[in-house]
Parts: C-alpha cells; structure tokens; sequence
C-alpha cells in the first residue's frame, strides 16, 4: 500500500481519536476514553509503514498539520468554539506547510 494512504488513515484516525476524547469529557465518559486510546493506538500502527518509505520530518509535519486544520474543524462545526482572526490565519498557514511539504516530496 501506498505511503500517503497509510499517512491519510494514521491523520483520520488521529483526528477521530482527539474527536473521541473530547466527548469523553476529561474521561467521565470512560466509553468515549477508551475508543479515544484506541484510535491513537491503531494511528501509530497504520503511522509506522508510512515512516518507512517517506522522510520523518514530511511525514510528522503533514500528521500534525492537517490534524491541526481538522481538530479545529471539528471543534467549530460539531462543538461551536470560536476562534479569532488571527487564528484562522495561523491555522491556514499551517495548512499551507502541510501541502507545500506534500507537493515538494516525491516517494
């Protein structure tokens, strides 16, 4: 399988996993907790092979960034926080890394 899939999956579960433990609420919700650790356990699994073929550095900052762009989705779509001006732009900037990294390495 391709690296960037593995990367894609290890991002989704990554962003599920961050979504989970949020509405686990600090872990009062033990049930949402432990789907949360499951899904951070099994984005390393999936984060590992993609490792393998792609530079670390790229396959980090791609991880962190989109995961960045799409926890902050999340929270302002399914929780309703706010966010100022200047965050946005930030957080674009961000996502400007993370697809300037994509698009400049070849593997």
């Amino acid at each position: 399988m391709n690296a960037w899939i593995f990367l894609g999956m290890a991002i989704a579960l990554e962003v599920t996993g961050t979504f989970l433990l949020k509405l686990s609420n600090g872990f009062e919700k033990w049930h949402w907790g432990a789907l949360s650790i499951f899904c951070y356990s099994a984005c390393f699994w999936v984060l590992a092979p993609a490792m393998k073929a792609l530079p670390v550095g790229v396959v980090y900052a791609i991880w962190a960034g989109v995961g960045i762009v799409a926890a902050t989705a999340i929270g302002v779509f399914a929780f309703n926080e706010r966010l100022g001006a200047i965050q946005y732009i930030c957080i674009v900037m961000v996502l400007i890394g993370a697809v300037g990294l994509r698009v400049t390495t070849t593997a």
